[in-house]
This record gives C-alpha cells, sequence and structure tokens, in this order.
C-alpha cells in the first residue's frame, strides 16, 4: 500500500455519542419552567484525510452545533472526541495545538472577517498567534492565497474585505483556515450565502484541498444535491438525531427515510420550476414533540408505532442506514448506536 493511500485512511477527528443540551426557562405565571432542547442527540462519525463527509438538514436540526463542538468552540452535554486516536477531554478548554489542526469556516465571510483590516491583516495575524517568523508571514500569506486560486499579489492582500465580491471573500477565509495547516476542515454552509455562479467554484475548491492535501472535509448544508455532488459520505440530520446515511451517492439516489425523500423532493425541477408537489409541502408543516420517532409529526408515511416507539438504526443497504419503521423488514442489520461504521469496516450483524 502506497504512503499516499495510507494518510488518505487516517481518521482524523473522530466523535463518539456527541450530545448537546439547551436549557431555557419558559416564564409561569408564578413560577417559571425549564425547558430542554436536544440540539445534538447521540451523534457518531469519523473524518478521514482525503474524504469529504456531508452534513444535511433544514435549519434547526443542530448540523452547526455539532460543527462548533468538533471545533471545540461548543462543549457537549456528553460523549468524546479524538483527535488523531488520541482522546480530547470533554470539559478540556481549546488550545493552540487543537485549532492547528481543526479549523472552521463559517457561512457568512462577511461577518466572519473583520471589516476594519485589510486581507492582509486577517491572513498574517493567525500565522504569528502559531508561531510563523514575522519576517515570513508576508510570502506565507501570498502563498495561501494562491492555494484558493486567488491573485497572491498586493492586488488582495491590500484590499479591505468590502471591495471583495461573496466568493472572493469566502476563499479568504478558506485561506485564513489553511494559514496554519488543519488536518481538517469544518466547513459549515460556506455556499449558502454566495450567488448561485460562484458556489459551485467553491464547491470544486474544497473537493480540491480534500483530494491534493489530503484534508479531512465536513461540509455542512441544506442543499442536498450539492451534498451529492461533493460528498464521500452523505449524513441526514433532523431534530439532533442522525436519520439516513450512505456512502457515496446511494443516499441520494435510492433514499429509503421519509424526511430524506421530502428534502430530495423539495429542489426545483428545472424542467418544471412552478410545480409543488404534495410531498414538498409537507416540509412546511411546523414540527412538533414526539416520544417516538421526531418525524413522525410531520411524516407522511407514519403509522401508530412510530408515535410512542422510537426507532433504531437499520442498515438497509451494506453501509446504508436509515432511522424509520418503514426500513424494518427490509434492514440487513440493527443498530440500536449511532451510526458509527466506516466504509471498508465489517457488517454488523
Amino acid at each position: 500500500m502506497s504512503e499516499t493511500r495510507v494518510e488518505r485512511d487516517v481518521v482524523q477527528l473522530s466523535a463518539k455519542h456527541l450530545s448537546r443540551d439547551f436549557t431555557s426557562r419558559v416564564p409561569g405565571r408564578f413560577v417559571s419552567a425549564r425547558q430542554v432542547t436536544h440540539a445534538v442527540d447521540d451523534v457518531s462519525l469519523d473524518l478521514v484525510a482525503g474524504r469529504v463527509v456531508a452534513v444535511v438538514g433544514e435549519s434547526g436540526s443542530g448540523k452547526s452545533v455539532l460543527a462548533r463542538m468538533l471545533a471545540r468552540i461548543v462543549r457537549p452535554t456528553s460523549g468524546a472526541l479524538a483527535l488523531r486516536g488520541t482522546p480530547i477531554p470533554a470539559r478540556a478548554k481549546r488550545d493552540l495545538a487543537y485549532a492547528s489542526m481543526v479549523q472552521l469556516v463559517l457561512q457568512d465571510p462577511f461577518a466572519s472577517v473583520n471589516p476594519v483590516h485589510r486581507i492582509r491583516h486577517s491572513l498574517e495575524r493567525p500565522l504569528l498567534i502559531h508561531g510563523a517568523e514575522r519576517t515570513q508571514v508576508g510570502e506565507l500569506a501570498s502563498a495561501v492565497l494562491k492555494r484558493v486560486s486567488l491573485d497572491s499579489s498586493d492586488r488582495f492582500l491590500d484590499r479591505y474585505p468590502h471591495e471583495l465580491s461573496g466568493g472572493q471573500l469566502q476563499r479568504v477565509s478558506i485561506a485564513r483556515a489553511l494559514c496554519v495547516k488543519p488536518k481538517v476542515l469544518l466547513a459549515d454552509e460556506p455556499i449558502s450565502m454566495l450567488d448561485v455562479s460562484v458556489r459551485l467554484g467553491i464547491l470544486n475548491l474544497l473537493k480540491g484541498l480534500c483530494d491534493d492535501e489530503n484534508l479531512a472535509v465536513l461540509y455542512i448544508t441544506h442543499d442536498i444535491a450539492s451534498a451529492r455532488y461533493l460528498a464521500d459520505e452523505t449524513i441526514v440530520m433532523y431534530a439532533g438525531q442522525v436519520v439516513e446515511q450512505s456512502h457515496g451517492t446511494a443516499l441520494v439516489d435510492a433514499p429509503t427515510h421519509p424526511y430524506t425523500q421530502l428534502l430530495i423532493a423539495s429542489v426545483p425541477d428545472p424542467s418544471d420550476p412552478t410545480a409543488v408537489s404534495a410531498r414538498d409541502a409537507s416540509l412546511r408543516i411546523p414540527a412538533s414533540a414526539s416520544a417516538g420517532c421526531r418525524f413522525a409529526p410531520r411524516c407522511p408515511d407514519a403509522m401508530a408505532r412510530c408515535a410512542s416507539e422510537s426507532p433504531p438504526a437499520f442498515e438497509v443497504r451494506p453501509g446504508h442506514f436509515s432511522r424509520c419503521w418503514l426500513n424494518e423488514n427490509d434492514r440487513v442489520a440493527t443498530l440500536v448506536a449511532p451510526l458509527t461504521r466506516r466504509k471498508g469496516e465489517p457488517t454488523t450483524t
């Protein structure tokens, strides 16, 4: 096995049974009640060198909270992280060593880049913080701009953020993350604030960084079509839970969970842009709490047991898992824990 192949098989960041609960107070007539929101509930995943893992779901599904737990900006309520096999204490503070390995790219580049400083400052500051020689930071900043396909001359370095387009500024955000030579890149909806005409360029940039530099990439999106284009593995989240997961394009080509099917049905049809199907319309129904399956109040295929029994994750095909009672009779195997098996590992029986 070649050295490159070995490197591409390395699990850079592993998350096991991550959960995060948020507590809020609900005003009452005489006393306030405490309400617990399960933002992320028992999620496990592996980020592997040279592969893209996409996490798909609508707003409120827990995607961004998951990314921030992986970046150690938000502390998990329970669960564990391991960086290249080394366990990370759950309550430990984020340090420079971890930040140099795991970088987060945020959704809005105009909000994440300081507007009062030139682009040069935004790139040179992380280099200095992480120990680069002051005499070298200018050259390093130019080199990292070249990596994201921007002109490495002073044309960009000496501009202010408001002088750049959204796509250019998002490339600067990615370049800033690359300054510290990370092994893991967490991209939290990196194209949702951009014009449609430049989105493909950012996706190709992420794919190129993954393929050429063996970065492990987590791509968070609500656009399941872009996940199919980019990802080696796709995870669908709903109300904090992983409801479906598969490698390659199998999840989008042959979805088995009703929520995934609704997400795909909601993608506009270029041949008939005015058409709205009944399944598409059902996505607009507000979610409500459920003692059983969390998607049951919105599911067009819900059964009586869905309201009272929470389904486990059924392996409907090798490497393809779905948390839905409709798949009980078609399963290959059943998992009562979250989805953790990677491609190439033995199938659970």
